[in-house]
């Protein structure tokens, strides 16, 4: 049976549109035949925990179904960073041209060395519960109470808004 995961898209370097839709299209072909996709706009976001002078960021969330374990879906979604030009970097959240973060994964609660889910800071950064309440206001992640809008509506943080770059890509 298919899972319900939320991943979290982002990216600072080269062509970002482009970036985006290359790493969603390789999400997609983990989906099973016939299932459906949802996507969130592209938003602009200033660079959080970076090295100075990082470009900004372009960001969205897709939601996909996957048939495998957590883990499974942690190697694919490193194998795209890869394919897709990402390197390691002894510097921490240097810019890249695509970072993929697994946020859900159905109704999984886990907290491992390598994966922890849901996301650990996902109801804390802006960048990714704005474009998921694009999709999900509604949804309550494992071990919460509280919907993503209503996260997003009491974020007490220091960034700023995003900016809606385009809704359709």
């Amino acid at each position: 049976m298919a899972s319900r995961t939320g991943i979290a898209l982002g990216t600072n370097i080269g062509n970002r549109i482009a970036n985006l839709r290359e790493a969603r299209d390789l999400l997609v072909n983990l989906m099973p035949p016939g299932t459906t996709y949802l996507q969130s706009g592209i938003y602009q976001s200033e660079p959080v925990d970076c090295p100075p002078e990082s470009p900004d960021f372009y960001n969205a969330v897709i939601e996909i179904d996957y048939i495998g374990k957590p883990h499974d879906l942690l190697k694919a979604t490193q194998g795209i960073e890869w394919k897709l030009g990402r390197n390691s970097s002894p510097v921490r959240n240097s810019p890249r041209p695509i970072d993929l973060d697994i946020l859900y994964f159905d109704h999984v609660f886990m907290d491992q060395d390598i994966l922890t889910l849901p996301h650990p800071r996902l109801t804390n950064r802006r960048f990714v519960l704005m474009p998921l309440a694009d999709i999900h206001p509604h949804l309550i992640l494992p071990g919460d109470e509280t919907t993503v809008g209503e996260h997003l509506r009491k974020l007490d943080s220091e960034e700023t808004d995003p900016i809606l770059i385009q809704t359709a890509w």
